[in-house]
């Protein structure tokens, strides 16, 4: 397995607008190294989703998988490993949700984050293929916070309500009894 460090919040690389993949290296040794890289990542973080960037890779590339197993979100939320590449978003309906986000580069906090819920994603898969997907809901707000790494932003820079910040082991003590807490 080729598991990297993810870089946390302060290393300059999180703060970068990431370069476009170029196109002519998708499918390349190295391109298929990096999708290793983020992969076998992702599964040793246990996360949901990892940019390029979280690994000191300046490039505009993203993946995402939510098991069905996975207990921390809904059951019907699910998506399987998958590859974006040079993705753009666009917003289909600008009403909010809250969503309380964590993050493998900033560990140990929570916040809430309010983010459109209905985008379409244009990428390249990793075939170098269009493709468009339509997303609402939680999978809409997976989708902004990972790609948000890709324009040099994190989840932090979204926060409303400071009020609504916290020490991860203190929101599962406390945040999680909260009538109408969305998680």
């Amino acid at each position: 397995m080729a598991i990297k460090n993810i870089i946390r919040m302060g290393h300059p690389t999180l703060r970068k607008i990431a370069e476009p993949y170029p196109v002519n290296q998708i499918g390349s040794g190295e391109f298929n190294n990096l999708l290793t890289d983020l992969k076998d990542t992702l599964a040793a973080s246990g996360g949901i989703g990892l940019a390029a960037p979280q690994i000191n890779q300046s490039v505009t590339v993203a993946v995402i998988e939510i098991s069905v197993a996975e207990s921390r979100y809904d059951q019907s939320t699910s998506m399987p490993f998958s590859v974006f590449i040079n993705p753009r978003i666009e917003i289909l309906d600008r009403q909010e949700q809250g969503y309380w986000e964590g993050c493998l580069s900033v560990p140990g906090l929570r916040g809430k984050v309010y983010r459109p819920q209905h985008i379409a994603v244009h990428f390249l898969d990793q075939n170098a293929h269009t493709q468009q997907i339509e997303l609402q809901g939680f999978l809409a707000t997976v989708f902004q916070h990972e790609f948000d790494h890709l324009q040099g932003k994190l989840y932090l820079d979204h926060i409303k309500d400071t009020t609504q910040l916290s020490f991860e082991a203190e929101f599962l003590e406390f945040e999680l009894d909260r009538p109408g807490l969305t998680q």
